[in-house]
């Protein structure tokens, strides 16, 4: 870590595996309350801060289609005013975006210098975010992630794990495929990064890939010993107001040279749900 740590959002799914991490590693931070910072703060003042670690985000990726413009200023002006006031100060930003700044059409793992092709407003959003760190001139890692889950929050594996262990049947989509991401190997793999001097625009997810229908048939098979039949469905049988990137995998090569093999998906989600909370 560089010098004391600023972690915004705190109290999400992501910032909370942040605040346990550095808490175990006992690295000096505040984590104020977003009752007293707020990533929409017009003024920042970063004094004494060495690193800024900004786990806010509008993340209703289908509520930004009809609210897009509240999405960019969360997810792309605000972050741009925080990104202006880190390089000010001489403080590196680690920031979080989006599989979903991809346009879903490839057939093999986007590198990260791939073309920014968003398909909704939420990747939009995100782009926009992305595009102002870099015009801030502030040194960041930006990491792009996908498929967030954690043992809380709201989230697909504690969603699913419920339903698998309640209902005889379920359907989901088997046509959209992408890299699962546990939030604490998420924070963890992100301060590795940051301690190799990484920075720059990355890629971190879990290892592997699967669908939705995969990854939901494995927290059947993992937290409801595959009581439930989880049957495959396309995603015009369960339309969304967001489209969904039909392909996501995003290419890992450049963070595994930098810190090591990514744990895949499954062996992260068993940790994960031995944890659940409800």
């Amino acid at each position: 870590m560089l010098g004391r740590a600023l972690l915004i959002g705190g109290s999400g799914m992501l910032g909370r595996a942040w605040q346990e991490l550095l808490e175990r590693e006992a690295l000096e931070h505040d984590a104020p309350p977003r009752t007293e910072l707020d990533l929409g703060d017009a003024d920042w003042d970063l004094a004494g801060y060495g690193t800024v670690i900004n786990c806010a985000a509008w993340t209703d990726v289908d509520g930004a289609e009809t609210h897009e413009s509240e999405a960019t200023k969360i997810n792309g002006e605000a972050v741009g005013r925080l990104a202006r006031a880190c390089a000010n100060e001489g403080a590196t930003l680690i920031h979080y975006s989006t599989d979903y700044v991809f346009n879903g059409n490839a057939t093999e793992p986007y590198p990260t210098e791939a073309p920014i092709e968003p398909l909704n407003a939420y990747g939009r959003s995100k782009a926009v975010g992305e595009a102002a760190i870099a015009e801030s001139g502030c040194r960041h890692l930006t990491a792009r992630t996908s498929w967030l889950y954690a043992p809380w929050g709201k989230n697909f594996v504690l969603t699913m794990a419920n339903l698998t262990r309640s209902k005889d049947e379920l359907r989901v989509v088997d046509d959209q495929r992408g890299r699962p991401t546990s939030a604490e190997h998420l924070a963890s793999a992100s301060l590795g990064m940051l301690r190799a001097g990484v920075d720059g625009f990355h890629h971190i997810t879990d290892g592997g890939e699967c669908t939705w229908h995969g990854f939901a048939q494995e927290i059947n098979r993992t937290a409801a010993d595959g009581r439930c039949t989880v049957h495959p469905c396309t995603s015009d049988e369960y339309p969304r107001p967001a489209k969904r990137p039909p392909y996501s995998v995003m290419d890992l090569s450049e963070t595994e040279a930098a810190i090591g093999p990514m744990p895949d998906w499954r062996e992260n989600l068993r940790a994960v749900i031995s944890r659940l909370e409800d």
